[in-house]
């Protein structure tokens, strides 16, 4: 029998969850058996999930799962380098040369294990089938313009927190803004999923905002257009070739540019499109001021989402309920590319 292990996250503020109960009631009706470990945090209550007939398991158990347990979740694993024996669903940030990823591709290595990375979970025209996206743009618009409101009062942002509802964030974004008047925006990647939750962010909040996607940078820049806006927005994934947005100069040069929302946060890749940062934020200290006179901060908090933990756990898990329903075979299909992808790195 396929077993699918819901293993418990382990950073602080990840309160966010791949499968709902109800998507784990679905694929126990399919033959699939779901053990879903204990949390201290996440969002839907373990209740939920004892109720929909799912095997309850301690909190961070997954080390000592059966080993034909495929482990799932979302955010990172303990940086302990012990080699992982099992199969693991997860976003492994490990395939774009970052050197973490690296470290966590030799422990798979070493444990004979695999990655079936979220991220290169594609169909058959490499769109992925699930994503965070939205959210994420959602959230990261609204942490950027909470950066500005702090340099208006002559500050720095203070730290952000995850809200009940899109309702409850809007709320507190427009009492930091006040009735000042609203910054102008530069969106590049307006067309995807995360662009999208970006500007409905700005629309909800009357931020006048300028959507770019792949024809307005087809030239390879520079774009001093960026400049020119207060916010800019970075809502694309890098890949090689991506063109350069913000080069290191930028911080130097005239410009209105005050805040820069990296909400791709790629930081320590080689395809950057950000070249003034070099770490990202969290959410104790969500801005990062790489300039002084005027300031110019960054914020790149890399699990946006889980600011609205409810609304993107439940969008993504909806998502990819289709694909866990075929883990009984991982060798095809969306699996199989996945596995491939693993492989090949």
């Amino acid at each position: 029998m396929t077993h699918l292990w819901v293993r418990a996250e382990q950073r602080a503020h990840e309160k966010r969850v791949g499968i709902t109960p109800d998507g784990a009631a679905a694929l126990l009706a399919a033959g699939i058996k779901v053990s879903v470990e204990e949390s201290h945090q996440r969002i839907m209550p373990i209740a939920q999930y004892a109720s929909a007939g799912c095997t309850i398991v301690a909190e961070n158990s997954w080390p000592s799962a059966p080993k034909q347990a495929i482990i799932f979740g979302l955010k990172e694993l303990p940086e302990d380098g012990t080699p992982l024996v099992h199969r693991h669903i997860m976003f492994g940030h490990a395939f774009k040369g970052q050197p973490s990823g690296r470290i966590l591709l030799d422990r798979f290595h070493a444990g004979g294990g695999a990655l079936y990375d979220l991220e290169y979970l594609v169909d058959e025209t490499a769109r992925r089938v699930a994503a965070f996206g939205y959210w994420a743009g959602y959230a990261g618009a609204a942490v950027a313009l909470k950066c500005w409101a702090a340099q208006k009062r002559g500050s720095i942002a203070a730290a952000v927190h995850d809200y009940a509802n899109a309702a409850a964030l809007l709320a507190d974004l427009r009492t930091d803004l006040g009735q000042a008047a609203r910054p102008s925006a530069l969106i590049i990647g307006a067309l995807g999923r995360v662009g999208t939750g970006a500007g409905d962010l700005c629309a909800a909040l009357n931020v006048a905002t300028t959507k770019w996607d792949m024809a307005e940078t087809a030239s390879g820049g520079p774009f001093p257009e960026i400049l020119r806006h207060e916010i800019f927005l970075n809502c694309i994934l890098a890949r090689p070739g991506t063109p350069v947005f913000v080069p290191a100069s930028a911080k130097g040069a005239a410009r209105k540019l005050s805040v820069i929302g990296d909400i791709a946060c790629d930081p320590d890749s080689d395809f950057s499109p950000i070249k003034v940062y070099d770490r990202a934020t969290d959410w104790d200290a969500p801005a990062l001021r790489v300039a002084q006179n005027p300031p110019l901060d960054v914020t790149a908090i890399d699990n946006l989402p889980s600011m609205l933990p409810l609304e993107s756990s439940q969008d993504f898990a909806s998502q990819l309920l289709p694909s866990l329903r075929l883990l009984g075979d991982l060798s095809t299909g969306v699996w199989g590319r996945a596995a491939a992808e693993y492989s090949r790195h």
